[in-house]
């Protein structure tokens, strides 16, 4: 197994777009839903326990080998907002462009020729780690780790929030990524419909209304 994939798959600066995307935050800080490194962190922690479990679970099961194209439908199933399917699947296109360059190989190709449109990100990163040598527990803790990194990078430049308290943030969630890491890698044993289908429906919500935006920061 190639851990140090894992730091490489992980690392923000990986060229696969996420950077664009504030994961919901913009809209919160915008409502006034985060204002400071508390909210911030009440933030992460909902869309950890929520839809990043959910998402980590389709990393872990592509990552195990479990059918692409079904997960690529369960994601599907599992993401009611238009806004945030079109996100899903963009990320996922750009991630297999920079996978494919990296760790190329035969599953990733099948996966691109029949979405080439784009799968969903967690369905493509899971197969990423399984071409870099990754487990199902591996890919979970990336997916689980960019769905706090993500806001809380965002909140940084949105509320000029002092990076070090962001950092700290992220630091205090640890045990939790842990734990949510550990329930996706385990949920994969059971099949495809037995993994968590976890939501949030305020993402949702706020994720259309801030596709309509004139003028964002973010892609999302």
């Amino acid at each position: 197994m190639n851990r140090a994939a894992l730091l490489v798959l992980a690392d923000g600066r990986f060229p696969a777009g996420g950077h664009a995307h504030s994961g919901g935050a913009e809209p919160a800080v915008e409502a006034g839903r985060i204002r400071d490194a508390e909210d911030l962190a009440a933030f992460c922690r909902g869309r950890l326990h929520t839809t990043g479990l959910t998402s980590a679970a389709l990393a872990a099961a592509a990552a195990h080998g479990l059918d692409p194209l079904a997960l690529d439908e369960a994601a599907d199933a599992r993401t009611p907002s238009p806004a945030l399917r079109a996100v899903a699947r963009k990320l996922g296109r750009q991630l297999m462009r920079a996978a494919r360059a990296t760790w190329p190989s035969p599953e990733l190709a099948a996966l691109a020729e029949a979405r080439p449109r784009g799968a969903h990100q967690p369905v493509v990163l899971g197969l990423t780690a399984r071409a870099a040598g990754l487990g199902p527990e591996d890919a979970a803790y990336c997916v689980a780790y960019e769905t706090v990194t993500g806001p809380a990078t965002a909140a940084v430049r949105l509320l000029s929030l002092n990076p070090f308290q962001a950092t700290a943030v992220l630091a205090r969630l640890a045990p939790e990524l842990d734990r949510v890491a550990e329930q996706a890698a385990a949920a994969v044993h059971h099949g495809i419909d037995a993994l968590p289908a976890a939501s949030a429906p305020l993402l949702d919500v706020t994720a259309e209304a801030h596709a309509a935006w004139p003028v964002r920061l973010f892609a999302s």
